[in-house]
């Protein structure tokens, strides 16, 4: 029997499994994917918000401003990519200059520090290619980049080094009351656990609907993005938004942690939960607003699109509460979701308490964790130092990221263990480059195989049916598979 049993093993769901593995208790995340962040965490803006732009005495905003303020000790622990690069919100008239004073205001009230509002000519100085039309801007220097899912890969596998477990390809039908807790049962298995934590993002609101709680419902929204090749990374240096709508904060421009430009996202109501495709009109959308921000960008050098799905709650604040005893909701998690991540964990912990669980601290938490990518930072002598030792890391696999054989085995069998091809993308960048895998793919297959000792007809690419090859050039298609 589990003490704590987390539904969902996105950004929140990690942080809070290795909040609680801080304790003396049995701890599991179930995810119905086959790998970790692999809903609205996979695919976002990857912002810390500064916090000015939630409403004052809100969740959103009490929690913004606190789980920013804590992301940097955090993604120092966990070994996460981190940069302190500042906002600007941009106007255009005397309309969009209202908007942001009240920003400004707001922030204050939010207790968002450093907050200045910027005229034409200092706006130049911090961005030299912002559009020659905005005439104003909002700067919020605490704002700052993250990569979300190496930040959800790393706070589980240290939640699991602490002895927390993770339960994959699971997905909930049924939530039972019992005498000591609940049974949670999903694919003919049934787990029995003192409390519930509901952090199952879009499926949130069906998850809470298995204990009888139909306070709230969880809309989808779609946001479609484009990708830049790395060298066009001196073309800004902050996070650009527009003054936001009630869609949200809008499309902004923003350098990334791997130095990449990213643009996006729109966004649009979905009725499907699933679909992350994207569209010419959402694509020719963001290229159009983009370029009436700042001048110059290289639209010839996107390397990929893609879209991720937000799960925005029918309250208009975060849905953090307990409709039953031992039964909490942490749903509606949308911007500034993944700011706020640390601090939603920190706060769980109450509701925890409350349900009658005690929290006693373990002697031995070990809050650290090894950067996953520490071997491409290293210095040429240190490189060779550990070439020496194991021949691997010396075998490029991934020209564009410059990632090694070494690298990718390490994802392979460190926690949370890669099994798909985009397992190993998202742990070791393979595949996330120029060619966005057109090389490295078919040697990322090969290495997979070997690792797990399964044949490369049943590697996939994301898990389910996703197989990437679909039979063999001699003979048919490998028996695991039939």
């Amino acid at each position: 029997m589990f003490d704590v049993f987390i539904i969902g093993a996105g950004v929140v769901g990690a942080l809070t499994a290795r909040e609680l593995s801080r304790y003396k208790l049995s701890v599991c995340v179930a995810d119905m994917q086959s790998d970790v962040a692999m809903g609205a965490t996979r695919a976002n803006s990857a912002i810390v918000h500064a916090g000015f732009d939630a409403p004052e005495g809100s969740l959103k905003a009490k929690l913004n401003v606190k789980g920013a303020k804590m992301m940097p000790a955090l993604a120092k622990e966990l070994g996460v990519s981190y940069i302190k690069n500042g906002a600007l919100v941009i106007g255009f008239d005397d309309e969009d200059r209202q908007k942001i004073k009240e920003l400004y205001e707001r922030g204050i009230k939010n207790t968002v520090e450093e907050l200045a509002v910027l005229d034409k000519a200092q706006l130049r100085t911090l961005e030299a290619n912002i559009s020659p039309d905005a005439v104003c801007a909002l700067f919020a220097p605490t704002s700052a980049i993250i990569c979300p899912y190496e930040l959800t890969v790393a706070a589980i596998g240290n939640a699991m080094d602490n002895k927390a477990e993770l339960l994959l390809n699971f997905k909930v039908e049924k939530i039972a009351s019992c005498d000591d807790g609940f049974e949670v049962t999903g694919g003919g298995k049934t787990y029995k656990t003192r409390c519930v934590i509901n952090a199952a993002g879009l499926y949130s609101d069906e998850v809470a609907r298995l204990v009888g709680d139909e306070s709230f419902y969880i809309r989808t929204r779609k946001g479609e993005y484009l990708l830049l090749d790395r060298e066009c990374k001196n073309i800004v240096s902050h996070t650009i938004f527009r003054t936001p709508s009630d869609k949200g904060k809008g499309i902004l421009i923003s350098p990334t942690v791997d130095t990449n430009l990213i643009l996006g996202p729109t966004s649009e109501v979905s009725e499907d939960k699933t679909d992350t495709s994207t569209t010419p009109h959402g694509l020719e959308k963001i290229i159009n607003e983009t370029s009436k921000m700042m001048t110059g960008i290289p639209f010839g050098k996107v390397i990929t699109s893609f879209s991720g799905l937000r799960a925005a709650g029918s309250t208009g604040d975060f849905i953090i509460n307990m409709p039953i005893k031992g039964f909490i909701n942490a749903a509606g998690i949308e911007s500034p979701g993944l700011s706020a991540s640390p601090a939603i964990a920190e706060y769980l912990m109450e509701f925890v308490a409350s349900s009658g669980i005690p929290l006693e601290l373990k002697t031995n938490f070990n809050p650290i964790r090894k950067p996953m990518r520490s071997f491409r930072n290293l210095s040429v002598e240190e490189k060779n130092k550990i070439i020496c030792k194991n021949s691997k890391y010396g075998k490029i696999v991934c020209r564009c990221e410059e990632v090694s054989e070494g690298e990718i085995i390490d994802a392979i069998h460190t926690n949370p263990k890669a099994t798909t091809l985009d397992g190993i993308k998202r742990r070791t960048r393979s595949g996330m480059g120029r060619c966005q895998g057109g090389f490295c793919s078919p040697s990322v297959l090969e290495i997979l195989s070997r690792e797990m000792n399964v044949p490369m007809e049943c590697v996939t690419k994301s898990g389910g049916n996703s197989y990437m090859i679909c039979a063999r050039t001699k003979g048919g298609r490998a028996d695991a598979k039939n």
